[in-house]
């Protein structure tokens, strides 16, 4: 409901004008107008009437709906202390597609009766911007009977890939509420998270509620919707990684019947203030790329990290390293790539490039600053999906007819702070530093470079633009995609005139730094198939532990692999051992006869059971009547105590000496790429942390209690570390133990997650 009284005062702080709430520019300065719609969170919550202004700022729109009236002002944020109750909604931040950010909370009655109403920004809501007018999207239960069969696995695949970081959370049961469940076309969005309550969640309830889903899927899927709920019920499926490869291969068929037509063009500028051009592009800028005819499309963009001292070199040496790599992955057809080892081996790429520039600056003796880097971000169209790879703070955007969502996270100061749980982000880009990078490639090794792979299925048409900051600054995107981006979907407008729209925005609006894009337009056709899809579990998937015959145990964190080669057809069903299975299992064995010998010749005690090979994800607890598991990377758990057996150069070039031992403190998920993030303490008395880098000053000084360690669990598995077992003695067990110990201050010296590298 409009209010006549109420008014969407301007950003500008400069101006602060009062504007008609049906502007979308400022009528003094012309500054857009953000109308920012906020979801009040609370069960059966009123914020008030509609028209209600709530605290001189907040229009009541619908019972749970308001509109910051005052989008240029900070909002009120909990204190430090109660950030515990939202943190969920923080460390969830790399998968903000799906659930809505923390935007602040909202101070309601007076005196002792005051509560704060927890606001969340970009909930799943359909707006009518000129009349004032919102709606929930549809909940995924009442919008499945209308999607096609490939629309419908792509929800199931999303909820799937949510399910691990849920539970790390403890919100898994929000992904079991059909009134928190909503759909904004390809997208499952959350309307909130609801925290679990102490009784367990587990994959058999999400067996159970997409059961109620089977009698209204489409015919080609309805029997492999049916047979998945089976599986997870019966516990035959009970990991996400079981459950999102089967739906994989649903996926792959479905895609068989789905014919993309994909556009790409690129363009890069120096921009009005820059005297050179460190930014790179490909294909090379203003050239169009179709496929078909061309047999692959890639996108990349680099913005170069350096000056004069080498940012173009750094760009232009990325760009044709990653192009070389990433054509040879797709030389193989797409039906035979598994896709968990695409994600791994476009990492792969990554690190190749990082490091033929870290090895040229070494050679050429930069250090700190002088040293040339660049940042990265790659989209790569396969079939039904879309590979996004980044590095730094270059963009992925997502537009489709709904909306424009901001697909990559950056690598700064603000959204570290975020993913850790230290800050709500509109607090925390406003300190000192915030947008400093955490990392960028050529910075140091690839044993420090964390880059971000993520897939996306495709089941509509839809636009993916790269950029570089010189473009994205100051919202950009978001002021502009409907007007400029969004007629290429409706066919108003085409790729290339885009293109130099965006690039004149970025130095019209900005003008700041050099500027670089690429358009992918991503057209589809489908038409549901003749066939009925059966669930299967891919062989050599898992394998059974003898003392638990319904838990299964990933073959995971293997040597890195190439890209998988999947058999063009299934192998018949026989009582003889797959050949391909062969391998594995001598591996298995071989490896579990080593662990069964040094646990022997640690604890001759022990009752020598083979250890079981426990999954990374969800450690599996033995129950009294089962020998102790031996301790390891694989199943590492809080308390447990790492040694390190050489000297290794953390992300801010502090070296952690050999010899060095650090207890567990606890292990989140907070990457997008689902890997654990490990937070340790370092308890050795007799080593401390150095720095490698001779203008950074390192407080190793610091009470030995207070240093604290922050490392990827697949890179601590390179980085050459023991895993003490229980019988083993440490210096950590001579420290005093604080079991409820809390992860680093934000500001600490001695976090050592990540490198601030150059201010962008």
């Amino acid at each position: 409901m409009e209010n006549d009284a109420a008014t969407l005062y301007c950003p500008n702080e400069l101006c602060q004008a009062a504007n008609p709430l049906t502007h979308k520019f400022c009528q003094r300065c012309s500054t857009p107008l953000p109308k920012r719609y906020l979801w009040a969170v609370g069960d059966g919550l009123s914020v008030g009437n509609p028209g209600e202004l709530l605290a001189d700022r907040y229009l009541v729109i619908s019972k749970s709906v308001v509109l910051d009236t005052k989008p240029g002002l900070l909002p009120e944020v909990p204190e430090l202390e109660n950030l515990q109750s939202i943190r969920a909604y923080l460390r969830l931040i790399p998968y903000r597609l799906n659930v809505p950010q923390v935007y602040g909370v909202l101070p309601l009655g007076d005196g002792r009766a005051q509560k704060e109403v927890l606001l969340l920004e970009k909930p799943p809501l359909l707006t009518d911007t000129t009349a004032l007018q919102v709606q929930l999207c549809s909940q995924l239960t009442t919008a499945w009977r209308d999607a096609t069969s490939m629309r419908q696995l792509n929800w199931l695949w999303q909820i799937a890939h949510l399910w691990q970081p849920f539970v790390s959370e403890g919100v898994a049961s929000s992904l079991l509420d059909p009134h928190l469940l909503r759909v904004e076309g390809s997208l499952v969005r959350l309307l909130e998270l609801r925290f679990d309550s102490p009784t367990a969640v587990d994959l058999t309830q999400l067996g159970e509620f997409w059961r109620q889903l089977h009698s209204q899927a489409k015919p080609v899927i309805a029997e492999f919707v049916n047979e998945i709920s089976s599986l997870l019920i019966q516990g035959k499926i009970n990991s996400p990684e079981i459950l999102i490869a089967v739906l994989d291969r649903g996926l792959a068929e479905l895609g068989r019947a789905q014919t993309p037509s994909i556009k790409i063009i690129t363009k890069t500028d120096t921009g009005p203030s820059r005297q050179r051009n460190e930014d790179a592009c490909y294909p090379p800028s203003g050239t169009l790329v179709s496929k078909p005819p061309q047999a692959t499309a890639l996108a990349i963009v680099c913005d170069g990290i350096g000056g004069h001292e080498g940012g173009n070199v750094a760009s232009n040496l990325a760009i044709e390293t990653i192009q070389q790599q990433v054509q040879q992955l797709t030389k193989v057809p797409y039906d035979h790539i598994e896709p968990s080892l695409l994600l791994a081996d476009l990492d792969t790429a990554v690190a190749v490039a990082n490091d033929k520039i870290s090895q040229r600056n070494d050679g050429e003796h930069r250090q700190g600053r002088q040293r040339m880097g660049t940042t990265l971000v790659m989209a790569l169209p396969l079939a039904q999906e879309m590979y996004i790879t980044h590095v730094g703070d270059s963009r992925a955007y997502w537009i489709t007819h709904h909306s424009c969502y901001q697909v990559t996270l950056d690598d700064d100061v603000a959204s570290r702070e975020v993913r850790l749980g230290y800050a709500i982000y509109r607090e925390a880009v406003q300190q000192n530093g915030a947008g400093s990078l955490v990392q960028a490639l050529g910075m140091s090794s690839s044993n420090s470079l964390h880059p971000t792979s993520q897939r996306f299925i495709l089941d509509e048409d839809a636009i993916f633009l790269l950029t570089s900051d010189g473009l994205s600054d100051f919202d950009r995107i978001e002021e502009y995609w409907e007007t400029d981006i969004l007629p290429i979907l409706t066919g108003e407008d085409n790729v290339g005139n885009v293109a130099n729209k965006l690039i004149e925005i970025a130095n019209t609006k900005n003008g700041h730094d050099n500027v670089t894009i690429a358009l992918v337009h991503y057209q589809v056709q489908y038409h549901e198939p003749e066939l009925s899809l059966k669930a299967v579990i891919p062989d050599g998937l898992y394998v059974k532990a003898a003392a638990s015959p319904t838990q299964a145990t990933l073959l995971e964190d293997s040597p890195p692999q190439n890209t998988k080669v999947i058999p063009e057809s299934k192998p018949a069903t026989t009582t003889q051992l797959p050949f391909h299975l062969i391998v594995p299992l001598i591996l298995v064995v071989v490896v579990g006869s080593m662990a069964y010998w040094v646990k022997q010749r640690l604890s001759p005690s022990s009752s020598g059971t083979i250890p079981v090979f426990s999954n990374p994800v969800a450690t599996l607890q033995p129950t009294a009547s089962e020998a102790p598991t031996a301790r390891s990377l694989d199943n590492l758990a809080r308390g447990w105590v790492i040694k390190t057996n050489r000297e290794i150069t953390l992300n801010n070039k502090e070296i952690l000496p050999s010899n060095s031992f650090l207890e567990v403190i606890d292990k989140n998920n907070p990457q997008a790429s689902g890997s654990f993030l490990v937070n340790m303490r370092l308890c050795s008395s007799e080593n401390t942390l150095t720095s490698a880098d001779p203008n950074k000053k390192v407080g190793s000084r610091l009470p030995i209690q207070e240093k604290r360690v922050l490392v990827e669990l697949s890179k601590l598995k390179r980085l050459g570390v023991t895993v003490l077992q229980a019988s083993d003695r440490s210096p950590c067990d001579t420290v005093p133990q604080s079991p409820d110990s809390q992860p680093p201050e934000p500001n600490a010296q001695s976090d050592t997650s990540a490198t601030e590298s150059n201010t962008r």
